[in-house]
Order: structure tokens, then sequence, then C-alpha cells
């Protein structure tokens, strides 16, 4: 069965290839011909599409689990914490398009090292940042004002380091993506008790939550919170 493409039914930029493994998310590519992170390649009509791998991304894993909004579309500029290597921010960096950008932040080296070689130098939507996400007030001169922010990061106080970024950087009415990994936050104490911790931070810090998605059976303990910064 040759592969069919076909977009998602509500985010643009988003697409669905269906073939004998049924239907795996994708993005179509910026960078034909280049394997990120060892991932299937699919051509297609006039595109080739990256097959996205919801074991490797949290943002596919939520696709996957139906989530209600992502809010990164076509000419979205989107702040990414916790950029890593890029697998996540080069489906991103795709989704955005060429008239949208994607900030990459991270503080190790040798992964940013990684991340600037397999995406940003290949890109020309991405701008790597290497920084301390918990310091936004280092970086938000090169960022801006963003449409979206997306956080991923090992962080004692997820909530509160989106908090701090989006009141420097994120437009009111923008949208925010937080992957808490509750484990990460505290090794001992109930994952659903940490979430909702988290969740009460955001609402107290000028947020809407829109939605909390349990990400199994693709990431254990982590959960995707959707909100809206009211500003």
């Amino acid at each position: 069965m040759k592969p069919s493409i076909k977009p998602h039914p509500r985010f643009e930029g988003v697409y669905f290839v269906e073939g004998v493994e049924g239907l795996r998310p994708a993005t179509k590519s910026l960078d034909p011909g280049f394997q990120v992170y060892g991932e299937e390649l699919v051509k297609a009509g006039d595109g080739e599409y990256r097959v996205w791998n919801p074991f490797r991304s949290k943002l596919a894993a939520a696709i996957l689990r139906d989530v209600k909004e992502i809010f990164i579309r076509p000419g979205s500029r989107v702040l990414y914490l916790g950029s890593a290597s890029g697998t996540t921010v080069s489906h991103v960096s795709d989704i955005v398009g060429p008239r949208g950008i994607v900030y990459g932040v991270d503080f190790a080296p040798k992964v940013m090292q990684q991340f600037i070689q397999k995406v940003a130098e290949r890109r020309r939507n991405v701008v790597p940042i290497l920084a301390d996400a918990s310091k936004p007030e280092t970086y938000a001169h090169l960022v801006g004002v963003v449409d979206v922010i997306y956080a991923d990061v090992a962080w004692p106080a997820q909530a509160d380091l989106v908090a701090a970024n989006a009141r420097l950087m994120l437009r009111k009415g923008g949208g925010v993506l937080l992957a808490v990994k509750a484990r990460s936050i505290d090794s001992v104490e109930e994952p659903g008790k940490v979430v909702d911790r988290e969740v009460r931070t955001l609402a107290s810090s000028g947020f809407e939550i829109r939605e909390t998605l349990g990400l199994e059976p693709f990431e254990k303990d982590h959960v995707m919170v959707a909100a809206v910064y009211l500003g």
C-alpha cells in the first residue's frame, strides 16, 4: 500500500501519513532529503513529509491523543524552551514555515551544538539561543514578542518559568503548551498532584487553562497543558 497524505482536520501545517501502519502524524519538510533524528521521509505530490515519532516528541504525542489546540500555525512566532537537540523544534519549524520563526532556548552547550548543526544551520526560520530559560531577561531582547511559548524543560517550577517568559515575550491572547514532567518536578509526590499544582500556578499567573491531556502510552507521567495568556 502506497502511503497517502492527509491534512490534519484542525491544525494547518500538520498532516497524517496513511499506510499499512495506520495514521501517523507528519510535517512537510523545509529541508527535503535530510533526516534530523532518523525519521521516515515520505514523498508525495510536490513535497516530502517527515513522519513525526510520538515516542520522541511530546507534541506529536499530544496530537495523536487528540489535543484540542496547539496554537502553532504557518507564520507563527514561537519561543521554544528546552530545545534539546531539535527533534520537535524541527517539526515546529516545518509547521510555521518560511514566514514564521522558532527561537530555541537551551542551556547545555553540547546539546546546543547538535541543535545548531542538525537544525538551526539548515533552517532559516530557527534561531538558537544558548541561555537559561529561568532567566528570560537575558535573552528577551533577542526574541521580542511571540505568539506561542512551548515549554519542555526539566525544572522544579515549570509553570513559574513559563509565566516569567510570558510576561516578557508572549503577546496577550498568545498560546502556551507546557509539557509537565511530573517526576522531574517531584520524584516522590503523586504525579496528579504535581500536575494540579502546576496548573494552579499558571491559572494564578494570568493564564486561562484550556486543556490538560495525559500523554500515555507515549510518555509516562507526562501531561500537556494548553493555555492562553490573558496578560
